[in-house]
């Protein structure tokens, strides 16, 4: 579903995937329909027009809605009636972008982990605290999905077909796409935990990520940024709703996590270029922030 000033990029990456997996397959594993508030064309943000299939009202059967709206829109209410009706029937629901403040205005997010676009975070944890957000690229958490929007859709459309159709199909779709590779969900929105924060935050946040290989302590940092630590920590718990240790430790499990997915170094020299003075401590530490090992992660 199509809201007017909805991002065609979104849009795209999140119906052309399932498109591809139909043809990759050579045959119907999704039957996609576009609809709007009515049988208007709507304009997308950058003025091109989807004229869609048919209005909300006259469609209900649906196992999966993605619904792509712009950032910060009241809701209409009919909308908010219908996607609860949705709701109550069992459907899953996606948000795209601001289609995820859309579900959450609806409070059908309420209690479920998501994510919206990092420019709205704040507000949205404002006016919905029973939602659980998170700054990750995307989250699926039973039958909702979010994301902020852009390529992100691509990601989380890529699981989905994954988990629906196993990973060799979702890998000759990202193929298809001439991807890289398919950013995981737990992966942070680029550039999403310092939008508007402090320069000195920002800079303690570049010295953690160049030095992960040889980790500074919260007092070389602070000192470093002619700060003291107490403020420095204040910082962080303020913008990044954590202690800088934490925060390091995190950003050095997270490099471990992608040299372990995208390359075949050995788990105990990944633990050496990301800090940890031994293969036991890198793999208690890594069990217990994601909740499996390293070579269960190889494994996976």
């Amino acid at each position: 579903m199509v809201m007017p000033g909805f991002s065609l990029l979104s849009e795209a990456c999140a119906t052309e995937p399932l498109a591809v997996a139909n043809r990759l397959a050579d045959t119907p594993l999704y039957s996609l329909v576009t609809l709007g508030l009515d049988d208007r064309p709507v304009p997308s943000g950058s003025r091109q027009v989807l004229t869609p299939d048919r209005a909300i009202a006259k469609d209900d059967a649906l196992d999966l809605l993605l619904v792509c709206a712009p950032w910060g829109e009241a809701p209409e209410p009919t909308l908010l009636v219908w996607l609860r009706r949705l709701a109550a029937q069992g459907r899953s629901l996606a948000g795209i972008g601001g289609g995820a403040e859309l579900l959450a205005s609806a409070g059908l997010l309420d209690g479920y982990r998501a994510t919206v676009p990092w420019p709205r975070f704040e507000a949205v944890a404002g006016a919905h605290p029973r939602v659980r957000l998170s700054r990750q690229l995307f989250e699926i958490d039973r039958d909702r999905l979010t994301c902020g929007g852009g390529t992100a859709a691509m990601d989380m459309m890529m699981t989905l077909i994954a988990t629906h159709h196993g990973s060799e199909l979702a890998e000759r779709v990202s193929a298809h796409f001439v991807l890289e590779r398919v950013r995981m969900a737990d992966e942070p929105q680029p550039s999403a935990p310092l939008a508007g924060a402090p320069q000195s935050l920002v800079d303690a946040v570049t010295l953690m990520e160049a030095n992960i290989e040889e980790p500074l302590t919260t007092h070389e940092l602070a000192e470093h940024l002619g700060v003291s630590r107490r403020q420095l920590e204040r910082l962080f718990k303020k913008h990044l709703q954590a202690v800088p240790s934490r925060y390091y430790m995190g950003l050095r499990l997270q490099r471990a996590r992608r040299l372990l997915r995208e390359s075949d170094r050995p788990a105990g020299e990944i633990a050496l270029v990301t800090g940890f003075s031994s293969a036991a401590h890198f793999s208690t530490t890594y069990r217990n922030h994601f909740g499996l090992t390293p070579r269960e992660e190889r494994l996976s």
